[in-house]
């Protein structure tokens, strides 16, 4: 059996990484018209790029690359694709990404392993709360890796508390797969329905699309509700479909473990260099052993920082911190400098807060203006404009401009019919940061 990568040493993964490097800098000379051009272009000789330090010495690769030029990434003929999946886009129409079988053994691959790193073991029994249809890779992806580890499988899809607990009584699972928030829902129908949740077979909870814990890796507010209502762990996982490849959380919940066979993560910062260990910036990822549509130093626009000391589990692999938030979602509210999880934060935080959604967009003085529209579970015997304003001068020094509104109108901006993820954030600037 050969040992796993990720608990060998830091220079011999090092090694690894820049081996696996320069196969895909020659595949993409052969086989990918878009960065043929580009090496053309930039007079790259990708023969003097052989260390991870050299990376700075390349092009980024950006989603509207991606958008504007599809066909050029393609490195294989169509006859190879065996699956089409879409992610969103930065000029409005969403970006495809055709998979060959190669590419999906090697996504089977990455979640086997993130799944295993989760504590997820061949027999074990996993309820999907996530669609497999709908251009959507992530379920695929976690179908074909559980399938690879061994485990069970229930594809019951997202939604519908009902249907969930019947599964989860009928077949019990042990392990939930789903957006965290959800989980919320699920314990509220299970309290009003006399489910007795607490004493389920579920003892473990592994999250999409939110996270679930803060910089210092203690639980978020999200999983502290979760927690304190359900005894069950839970793990944080990071992804996107550019990627191709999922980190997850290890038992001891302190960072996202990258697979060294899988992807390079550079974190860049404003001066588009590499930042030191520790200290948030960018993520950027080249893609490895992608045959479809393989990527090189693809900006996620995602803000976080690299851990490299080595992990209570063993792994010497880097870990990702959760994310700080989005690079181009960054609000400048009043000469303050901060990220939507900054403003949840203060309003997941206030009792009487059911929903809210942040719009921000131009003033005319050329800053930002951040409207926060907030539904109410009751009517506090004090101005709740006031008092939030208070809150969030007390926690970020500013306060946003707020607007108390019905529910049900959040409600239908937070869940619109086609969006997989829940809309909290809606930026309206034409230039954004």
């Amino acid at each position: 059996m050969i040992e796993d990568i990720e608990y060998r040493s830091p220079a011999e993964i090092r090694d690894f990484q820049e081996g696996l490097l320069q196969k895909a800098l020659v595949y993409l000379q052969a086989h990918s018209p878009y960065y043929q051009r580009l090496f053309a272009h930039c007079g790259i000789d990708i023969g003097s790029i052989r260390h991870l330090e050299d990376l700075v010495r390349l092009p980024f690769t950006e989603k509207k690359d991606l958008q504007l030029y599809g066909d050029d990434f393609l490195c294989c003929p169509r006859e190879k694709i065996v699956d089409y999946v879409t992610t969103s886009g930065t000029l409005g129409e969403p970006v495809t990404f055709g998979c060959t079988e190669k590419d999906l053994q090697r996504l089977a691959f990455n979640e086997k392993k993130s799944f295993a790193c989760a504590g997820v073991r061949p027999g074990d029994v996993v309820q999907l709360m996530t669609t497999l249809d709908k251009r959507f890779m992530a379920g695929m992806a976690y179908f074909l890796g559980l399938r690879e580890l061994g485990a069970g499988v229930i594809r019951v899809g997202n939604g519908i508390p009902e249907l969930q607990w019947d599964t989860i009584q009928r077949l019990r699972p042990d392990t939930l797969m789903c957006v965290p928030s959800f989980i919320l829902r699920l314990i509220q129908y299970a309290e009003s329905h006399g489910i007795d949740y607490r004493h389920s077979s579920v003892r473990r909870i592994i999250g999409i699309g939110e996270g679930l814990r803060e910089q210092d890796f203690q639980l978020n507010l999200l999983g502290r509700k979760i927690r304190e209502k359900w005894d069950v762990q839970l793990f944080a996982t990071y992804s996107s479909t550019e990627m191709g490849a999922t980190f997850s959380e290890c038992e001891y919940g302190c960072g996202g473990h990258v697979h060294p066979e899988l992807i390079i993560v550079e974190i860049i910062g404003e001066d588009n260099l590499p930042v030191p260990d520790g200290q948030p910036g960018e993520v950027v990822v080249t893609t490895l052993g992608v045959e479809g549509m393989p990527l090189l130093r693809f900006r996620t626009g995602d803000i976080a920082a690299k851990i490299t000391d080595r992990c209570a589990c063993g792994r010497w692999s880097y870990r990702l911190t959760p994310l700080v938030g989005r690079k181009n979602n960054m609000i400048k509210l009043k000469g303050t400098t901060l990220y939507p999880p900054a403003v949840n934060d203060v309003l997941d935080n206030t009792d009487y807060v059911e929903n809210y959604v942040v719009i921000v967009q131009d003033s005319e003085a050329g800053t930002d203006d951040v409207l926060v529209r907030v539904g109410l579970k009751y009517t506090p015997s004090f101005d709740p404009v006031k008092d939030l304003k208070d809150r969030f001068r007390s926690r970020i020094r500013v306060a946003p401009n707020i607007e108390i509104a019905p529910v049900a109108d959040i409600a239908a901006v937070n869940h619109p019919e086609k969006s997989r993820k829940p809309v909290k954030f809606i930026d309206l600037r034409n230039n954004k940061k």
